[in-house]
């Protein structure tokens, strides 16, 4: 079967093939680029495609249950004329899961961001000051 990402690609290679004015080659190259955000590295196990799709850095969720339903790709199949039959009969390729979170990481962040929140010790109320401190402001 045919992913929608494969299904514009084709239809892009088609128009590019006809196109003879300068709008319609700008229209099928700028094509190519929305295509090419979308192409996945199978080497890796987490490869950001669109901010449509939500898969794009370090959101924490995709937006999408499979890369067919990204707004940005769905948007340009209708400029390309697809019907929905050929959508329901296209793969649903899922987003590549993202990698495992590191609880090392996860911790270094909290303990950072507890210090960046902390109130320094010149600004705590008199009580809470180390004794030395106490009688000095």
């Amino acid at each position: 079967m045919t992913t929608l990402h494969e299904w514009l690609t084709d239809q892009v290679a088609q128009a590019e093939a006809t196109a003879v004015d300068p709008a319609a080659v700008r229209r099928c190259e700028a094509d190519r680029r929305i295509l090419a955000r979308h192409t996945l590295d199978p080497n890796c196990t987490y490869e950001p495609a669109c901010y449509g799709c939500g898969t794009y850095g370090d959101t924490e969720l995709a937006n999408i249950d499979n890369l067919n339903d990204c707004p940005e790709l769905l948007d340009l199949a209708h400029a390309h004329g697809i019907a929905d039959t050929i959508l329901a009969g296209l793969d649903q390729p899922q987003p590549p899961p993202r990698p495992p979170a590191d609880p090392a990481a996860e911790r270094r962040a909290d303990i950072l961001q507890r210090l960046l929140n902390a109130t320094p010790a010149r600004h705590a109320p008199a009580t809470f000051r180390p004794a030395d401190n106490r009688w000095t402001s």
